[in-house]
């Protein structure tokens, strides 16, 4: 009966949180209305047809280093990710686990978020100039954002996974049917395609008439609204309403639905459920990886600070990198897996050779 009232509450919370990606779309009215807020883009006032890229360093020999360093952390965060799509899709009791189906997600998304800065910032390391055009750079706002949403509800989808495995097992393949995780999937793209366009739509239509350098190594909402010719509160505020708010809101949810699954392990620990509790130490991770760097970008006003730069390569760049680490080293069905198609790879070696 408890366990039934904690997962009727987790399931409200989570209704609750992805009706929120629906309540975006308060924003697209608000886009209506730019015109009172001094945001109607006139075709003729905009001067700026590229951004200049600051980037993390001025110094040519540091720039070298970073570009080998980045590299490097690329080249993992690629081959990783791409062993955990490859194993959860070759491996059919991986495929079928709901687990696993939306972990093969994450890594799909944590590969196409890796690429939406890094390779663009690893050319401009061997550049003087780093350029890009103001197409290029809303374009990298919306794939960021579409990206970084959806990770977002996909995280949030899987904490309410675990409760379920956890808190109700009996019923687990029941609940988590394929046509339920198919649903969940999509509607984690389209709140994150929801979020995203909202972004795109307001920052297009800022007038801008220079200065046009942007102090970091890709384009985002706080250092692109910066240089708007007008007074920008108003858009910091509503900038602040979708991205910050979104961000807490998901945080929170996320936190309370795994103090909820740590409470159930606290009275199942002698029954074996250590397992488990791995498993969601794993997945807690990876959410204070995610959510700690967004909050603090998007959750305050368009202010500049030292670390902004740190904090937006550990988002960008360390976090995708540490997300396959953690889910493999940690879990031994990956281990295992991952050996499997090893030896299946060498046995069809083999056999081709002879």
């Amino acid at each position: 009966m408890v366990h039934a009232d904690k997962q009727e509450v987790l399931s409200h919370n989570f209704s609750f949180l992805f009706n929120l990606t629906y309540l975006v779309q308060f924003n697209f009215s608000s886009t209506r209305s730019l015109d009172t807020l001094g945001l109607e883009k006139n075709k003729n006032s905009s001067d700026v047809s590229r951004f200049v890229l600051l980037g993390l360093s001025s110094s040519w020999e540091l720039q070298l280093f970073l570009f080998f360093t980045f590299l490097l952390i690329y080249l993992v965060i690629v081959l990783g990710n791409l062993l955990i799509v490859m194993v959860v899709q070759a491996d059919a009791h991986l495929f079928q686990s709901p687990m696993y189906y939306f972990l093969s997600h994450l890594s799909f998304i944590d590969l196409c978020l890796s690429c939406v800065a890094v390779p663009k910032m690893l050319g401009d390391f061997l550049q003087k100039e780093k350029t890009i055009s103001f197409s290029g750079c809303l374009a990298q706002v919306f794939f960021l954002h579409f990206l970084g949403a959806s990770e977002m509800f996909l995280l949030t989808v899987m904490a309410y996974d675990r409760y379920v495995a956890i808190c109700n097992p009996l019923h687990y393949l029941t609940v988590m049917n394929n046509h339920l995780r198919l649903r969940l999937v999509f509607g984690c793209w389209c709140g994150g395609f929801i979020h995203s366009i909202t972004q795109v739509m307001i920052v297009i239509q800022l007038p801008f008439c220079g200065p046009n350098e942007l102090d970091n190594f890709y384009c985002d909402v706080p250092q692109v609204v910066k240089l708007a010719c007008m007074d920008t509160y108003l858009v910091e505020v509503l900038m602040v309403s979708n991205s910050g708010i979104l961000s807490l809101v998901c945080f929170l949810v996320l936190l309370f639905s795994y103090a909820l699954i740590l409470i159930t392990l606290r009275t199942h620990l002698h029954r074996g459920q250590s397992k488990a509790l791995s498993t969601c130490a794993s997945h807690l991770t990876v959410v204070s990886l995610i959510f700690v760097p967004c909050v603090f970008i998007y959750l305050r006003p368009f202010c500049t600070f030292s670390v902004d730069k740190v904090v937006s390569v550990f988002y960008t760049v360390i976090t995708p990198m540490l997300n396959p680490l953690i889910y493999t080293l940690r879990n031994a069905d990956m281990k295992q897996a991952i050996e499997k198609l090893r030896k299946k790879q060498v046995a069809s070696h083999c056999f081709a050779k002879g």
